[in-house]
């Protein structure tokens, strides 16, 4: 198997499981927050959203040049919008990568911000750090709010409390 592919196979496997995180969010609850200095239920979503967004310039270019200025992080105003831009954008990241060679995975990638360099690794590095741990971080902390608003965790690496009927 072909590195690229295996990252793939990873990224498809680890959106799907957040993809169950997410759409179990109640349209009510979109701006509740377990407490004030935490992100909204739905800004937290939508951070996982952005996640997603790394994958294409990770993959698509040799650098990305950053302004936190200009930068618009996805803010979807319901779960439906919230849902409807994760699945295209995994769409899209699933494309840039399938179109990646496979020695595109060690080659080096750097994360300028207003033409400074901020760092240099191993664009597969960069995937991992920026994409793959950032989203499994972030979906964490999104069952913990999904816990506390007493909906069904479902589960990521194997069943939850919520899954009796799996056990």
């Amino acid at each position: 198997m072909k590195r690229i592919d295996s990252l793939l196979a990873e990224f498809s496997r680890e959106t799907a499981t957040a993809r169950k995180h997410l759409e179990r969010l109640p349209s009510d609850r979109f701006d509740w927050r377990p407490h004030t200095k935490s992100y909204t239920a739905g800004k937290l979503a939508a951070h996982i959203v952005d996640c997603i967004r790394w994958v294409e310039p990770i993959f698509g270019a040799d650098e990305l040049d950053m302004d936190p200025k200009t930068y618009k992080p996805c803010d979807a105003a319901s779960v439906a919008a919230l849902l409807e831009t994760f699945d295209h954008d995994v769409a899209k990241a699933k494309a840039v990568m399938a179109r990646s060679a496979d020695t595109n995975a060690s080659e080096p990638w750097r994360l300028k911000m207003r033409e400074k360099v901020w760092f240099e690794k191993p664009r597969e590095a960069v995937f991992r750090d920026m994409t793959l741990s950032h989203l499994v971080h972030h979906r964490g902390q999104f069952s913990v709010y999904l816990r506390l608003l007493d909906v069904p965790v479902p589960g990521s690496y194997g069943p939850t409390a919520d899954d009796q009927h799996e056990r």
